[in-house]
């Protein structure tokens, strides 16, 4: 393993430790709170959320919410190596597992998204992410903003924040991240603190 390998495993350590610690349902609430108010603004955009794993923050409530408006989906992974696929998803549609603790909707409806909830361990400051080690978010910002403007906003606990993120040439970075505390926006005007 190789030291940014190395840094990374690392820091992945410690942030699901924090995120594990922070998981709580007032948490949870206050997340889904300015989630809503970040894609409020996106209404009849199609939105990619995820289904949490482990002690992910939930989007789903969010989810629900803005499908009155537009299109949700959620991701597939189709294979090792390529950029995710998104499904339509609907609340209470039949779901299947979709592989690496996930589930995901029974009938494969493709959507491609506009405004993407993106699943994180750590985030950065300057929007700086660190997934799961895959590297299928990278791939798939990297060809959605080839094809047109998409925002891709993090969604964590505050507690995930780091300091400093072991970051490759090819991380896509996030235009916002909504966390229990409030909302840093990063595309624009530039950051600005979560308040």
């Amino acid at each position: 393993m190789d030291d940014l390998s190395q840094a990374k495993a690392a820091a992945r350590k410690a942030a699901f430790a924090r995120r594990s610690a922070a998981k709580s349902p007032e948490r949870d609430a206050a997340a889904i709170t300015n989630l809503l108010e970040t894609v409020l603004p996106h209404k009849g955009s199609a939105l990619s959320g995820y289904l949490p794993i482990r002690t992910e923050v939930d989007p789903v409530p969010v989810m629900a919410a803005m499908a009155a408006w537009g299109p949700v989906c959620v991701p597939v992974i189709k294979s090792k190596g390529h950029p995710l696929e998104f499904h339509r998803w609907e609340p209470g549609c039949a779901m299947k597992d979709g592989g690496f603790g996930t589930f995901i909707p029974a009938t494969a409806e493709v959507v491609v998204p506009q405004v993407l909830i993106v699943p994180l361990v750590a985030f950065s400051q300057d929007g700086g992410r660190l997934g799961y080690g895959g590297g299928f978010y990278d791939r798939t910002l990297e060809g959605l903003r080839a094809r047109g403007k998409v925002f891709a906003i993090g969604y964590a606990f505050a507690a995930q924040k780091a300091v400093d993120i072991p970051l490759e040439p090819t991380d896509q970075p996030l235009d916002a991240i909504v966390t229990d505390e409030g909302v840093l926006h990063l595309s624009g005007n530039g950051p600005r603190s979560l308040a």
